[in-house]
């Protein structure tokens, strides 16, 4: 809404200053600023509110080190993480970008699954909360709608590379003048509808999931939809999933997100920039740029939720916000194109998923086989497996952001090494 604002004061009354609401560098640094401010303001209150609803976590007894101390800290705190991200993308972004439409839209709809979740588990005081069917069935409608409009919607488009005509350039030609020269040669005019993605550590790393279904005959990219669609509802779900599972301890679900999140905003920035996109030789996708604007009031507000959420926390995020941050990760990594470095920007998650999946699996199939279930780790999530070894909970956080950093690290690094 200010950017619309101040755009009117630039044009018409040339107002001094409002043209610098054009730059998106400018409005993404405004909008971490207020992003954390509406955290420390909206936070104190939303737990002052909590606490006087009683609204407290209910904590199993699972022979953790300082878990009865837990007991009472207030959750639904994701509210805080909710706002933080909401008001400033709605003050600062174009409202009109189909990126930033798609964002709000996962950011409310899962917002609401969590919310939902939470309010039954204690406010109706029942510890089962939202039943888990009704979780997936929310996640994968959230896939279908984000799906249908990433692959219908005219305006989700990218340059497709072209082969380099001849562009005379020295040794006294500058690395910016280099880049310009290209714009025109590396990609096309026109925008396209495409369903290509990107495969990290490949040279020449682009994947059409299209060509999966070649078989079908000359019309098989019509027909692309069948197999975006269901990938789109896969990683929606798998991450949303693996961030809910993560948030297990105090500060781990809140920093490993924001530091896949400051990753997936570099990636936004170089891939809707044509100059970054031609040196780099990655994919061109246009006005994704504007997505940096929602991402820096998602990184905002993870660290100002950290703030009250830090060991030992104030508050808990509940399904309110783990769920929402997983969708938002997913969604905007399928936005930028970049769905297939998942595994390893959001290593954490699905180390966390897969503890989950191989320790049920293993102590089902040596229950069936000796007749008593058998554990892998001492308990799961590997979060933990850690605290039954005897780890303090603050330091098993750091070093699993310390891991989540090398993972953004490496993930970074793929823009080069390929």
């Amino acid at each position: 809404m200010l950017y619309y604002l101040f755009d009117f004061l630039d044009k018409q009354y040339d107002f001094p200053g409002a043209g610098v609401f054009r730059y998106i560098s400018f409005r993404a640094a405004l909008a971490i600023i207020l992003s954390l401010l509406f955290s420390f303001i909206l936070g104190k209150r939303i737990i002052a509110y909590l606490l006087k609803k009683q609204v407290g976590e209910t904590i199993r007894d699972l022979g953790l080190e300082g878990q009865a101390q837990k007991k009472g800290t207030p959750t639904m705190g994701g509210l805080i993480i909710l706002s933080a991200i909401l008001i400033p993308t709605l003050l600062l972004a174009k409202l009109q970008n189909v990126y930033i439409i798609i964002m709000i839209i996962t950011t409310i709809w899962l917002g609401a699954i969590g919310f939902i979740d939470d309010y039954i588990k204690v406010f109706k005081k029942d510890k089962k909360g939202l039943a888990g069917k009704f979780k997936v069935m929310g996640q994968i409608g959230l896939g279908i709608i984000v799906g249908a409009l990433f692959y219908f919607n005219q305006h989700v488009v990218v340059r497709e590379k072209v082969e380099q005509t001849s562009v005379t350039l020295t040794n006294e030609t500058s690395l910016v003048d280099q880049v310009q020269s290209q714009e025109n040669v590396l990609f096309g005019k026109q925008n396209v509808k495409s369903t290509i993605t990107t495969i990290p550590f490949f040279k020449n790393n682009e994947f059409d999931y299209a060509s999966l279904i070649k078989w079908m005959g000359d019309d098989y990219k019509s027909w692309a939809w069948l197999i975006f669609i269901p990938v789109v509802i896969l990683i929606v779900t798998a991450v949303s999933n693996g961030a809910n599972i993560t948030d297990g301890i105090d500060g781990l679900a809140a920093g490993t997100s924001g530091i896949i999140g400051l990753t997936l905003a570099v990636f936004a920035y170089v891939s809707g920039n044509m100059v970054f996109a031609n040196y780099l030789n990655i994919m061109y996708i246009p006005n994704t740029g504007e997505l940096m604007v929602y991402m820096a009031a998602f990184i905002g507000a993870c660290v100002g939720f950290l703030w009250f959420n830090a060991y030992p926390a104030q508050v808990f995020m509940g399904d309110t916000g783990s769920l929402a941050l997983g969708g938002i990760i997913a969604v905007f990594a399928i936005a930028i194109r970049k769905e297939l470095m998942i595994p390893v920007i959001c290593g954490i998650f699905l180390i966390e998923n897969l503890s989950v999946m191989m320790q049920v699996s293993y102590f089902k199939y040596t229950k069936k086989k000796y007749g008593e279930g058998r554990r892998i780790f001492l308990m799961s999530p590997l979060h933990h497996h850690y605290q039954k070894q005897g780890y303090n909970e603050a330091k098993i956080v750091t070093r699993f952001w310390i891991v989540g950093i090398m993972l953004a690290v490496v993930s970074l690094v793929t823009l080069k090494l390929r």
